[in-house]
């Protein structure tokens, strides 16, 4: 079904194809610009264009504009997310198969392999200019004397500012660096915000004949919930109803704009998640935290308005490959795994000249003691609080699980793609199974370039993803199958066949310190007729299961995941 999202005027003319005198006279390169978006820890039907009830008019009309992919796939958590879109290889292959840290094998090395080439070099030989705004988390976060050879301008990157690392505050992010060098945040400073700024200028100074591509990395909605006053007060009142409800009226939205198909069902409330209607204490905070998030998605998509806006102001929104989509799926994280928080006394709020390097800070710039989730309100820098599994839950309608996790829940992410002078069929869905190793093969396809087999003298692993363009005119390509393993949740996906398993951990909430990953049996979906994966096919069709588990032990081996470590 088609998406007419009710938008401004204003809006209506920024993000149509052909805005105005300025766009007919620009010069358009033979070669697209190329910009690549990313949002943090979401779930699949957030964005409106995905059934979400949050209000994100730009992304709506770009999708309306453009296509929108149903059936993409990213790497279930940030680190290796952010490592097979850069390279357009799997994690493991990338050096990062889990995290940050030295697992001790290269598969697991938690830092950007010296075989795997980026995006960024690939296109800077094809001419490129390159930019990068935004959370990078491909190397290992190091405070004094870091070596940097894995920082953004030593992988490709013309220009760049944002995080090193991961997570930390929206107001005072661990890690932020300009170029080579830590820096402190300015007064005001605000990740979505101060990250838009610096790709616009980015695109403001961009002079040159040569296109650019330009990786925008936002932080939201990652915990913690963090948004200015205005626009968390837009929501105000909006999730009284609860997630039971939100849950079911966009799964019913879903369904209208053929997301999901007849006979595919809503997947049960987790056990761990409660009924809104059972006695929840502390409602009021968590209906503030859902209200927080909802404001961290509306203002992201508000500045990817401003830089749609910096597009055709220059006359360049026709000839520029916009991607949108998130590192994984909705997160259901509630920091019980944090160290508690310091007594007050003695602490001494940071210098406005001093960078911030701790993820969860003691103090605000401020003088306010930082405390963590019911101990905080949501909102505000001195608040640090996550929405948690109930709302991740409804984040992640239709589909069971989350972010760590291989089902559907985890892994699954809107693609929006828009190109008005690439695609011909606007408004559109795909279904084509495809996954963030396919980036790479796009951007290469259309800018024209070569994927190298060496690279500063070392050997560079094959590409493994496919180009997208046929797909964006209907066609489709052939491939085996695409694999995925995290933590010991792994799972393969050939054709309309999904083999899955959930690994068996000792605390189901405790990612991180879990010292035991006991391997969970398989289960199959057919996807077609069952992509909640509700039905598990697997004790019907035993040969397929045992061919696509011994796919996956092959795929593990060539990658490096066996043997773990």
């Amino acid at each position: 079904m088609k998406i007419l999202p009710l938008v401004s005027l204003l809006l209506l003319l920024n993000l149509s194809a052909g805005c105005g005198p300025q766009e007919e006279e620009a010069q358009i390169n033979s070669h697209p610009n190329i910009i690549l978006i990313m949002g943090d820890d979401m779930g699949y039907s957030d964005i409106g264009c995905y059934g979400g009830e949050i209000n994100t008019p730009v992304l709506d009309r770009l999708a309306h504009n453009g296509l929108r992919f149903t059936q993409f796939y990213n790497g279930a958590r940030c680190c290796p997310t952010r490592a097979s879109l850069m390279t357009g290889l799997y994690p493991q292959q990338a050096g990062v198969g889990h995290m940050v840290s030295d697992r001790g094998t290269p598969a697991f090395r938690g830092d950007l392999s010296k075989n795997a080439v980026t995006i960024a070099e690939t296109l800077k030989d094809a001419g490129y200019a390159t930019y990068m705004s935004g959370k990078w988390h491909i190397t290992p976060y190091i405070i004094e004397n870091p070596t940097k050879h894995n920082w953004p301008r030593q992988r490709g990157f013309d220009k760049f500012f944002g995080m090193i690392s991961g997570a930390g505050s929206l107001f005072d992010p661990r890690s932020l660096a300009n170029d080579n060098e830590y820096v402190a945040p300015r007064e005001g400073f605000y990740c979505t915000t101060d990250f838009t700024d610096y790709a616009i200028q980015c695109i403001e100074d961009h002079v040159t004949d040569n296109p650019f591509f330009l990786y925008l990395s936002y932080t939201a909605a990652h915990w913690p919930m963090h948004a200015p006053e205005d626009a968390i007060a837009k929501y105000k009142g909006k999730y009284d109803k609860g997630w039971d409800v939100m849950r079911e009226e966009r799964f019913k939205k879903m369904k209208e704009m053929g997301l999901i198909k007849p006979g595919w069902e809503m997947t049960p409330r987790d056990d761990h998640v409660r009924a809104w209607d059972d006695e929840v204490q502390d409602r009021e905070w968590e209906i503030a935290n859902m209200e927080v998030y909802a404001a961290m998605v509306e203002v992201m998509d508000a500045d990817i308005g401003r830089v749609v806006e910096k597009l055709s102001s220059k006359g360049i929104l026709d000839n520029t490959l916009i991607f949108f989509l998130q590192d994984n799926g909705a997160c259901a994280e509630e920091l019980d795994w944090v160290d508690p928080m310091p007594p007050e006394e003695g602490l001494v709020p940071l210098g406005p000249d001093e960078p911030q390097t701790k993820m969860i800070p003691y103090m605000t710039r401020d003088g306010k003691p930082v405390k963590l989730m019911k101990d905080a309100w949501p909102g505000p820098p001195e608040g640090y609080t996550a929405y948690g599994l109930d709302w991740a839950n409804a984040s992640n309608t239709p589909f069971r699980e989350y972010k760590h996790w291989v089902h559907e829940g985890g892994i699954a992410t809107p693609l929006i793609v828009h190109w008005p002078s690439g695609i011909k069929n606007t408004n559109e869905l795909r279904e084509e199974p495809s996954h963030l190793i396919d980036i790479m093969a796009t951007c290469v396809d259309v800018a024209g370039s070569t994927y190298p087999d060496t690279y500063n003298r070392n050997s560079i692993i094959p590409l493994e993803g496919r180009s997208l363009l046929p797909v964006f005119n209907k066609e489709t390509f052939q491939r085996e199958a695409i694999y995925w393993e995290h933590e010991g949740n792994r799972a393969v996906r050939m054709g309309k066949w999904k083999l899955v398993s959930k690994a068996n951990k000792k605390n189901y909430f405790i990612w991180d310190k879990t010292d035991q990953i006991n391997l969970g049996s398989w289960e199959l979906f057919n996807m077609e007729k069952d992509r909640t994966e509700m039905h598990d096919v697997a004790a019907k069709n035993p040969q397929l299961v045992k061919t696509m588990a011994d796919m996956w032990q092959t795929w593990g081996k060539r990658t490096g995941i066996i043997p773990r470590p």
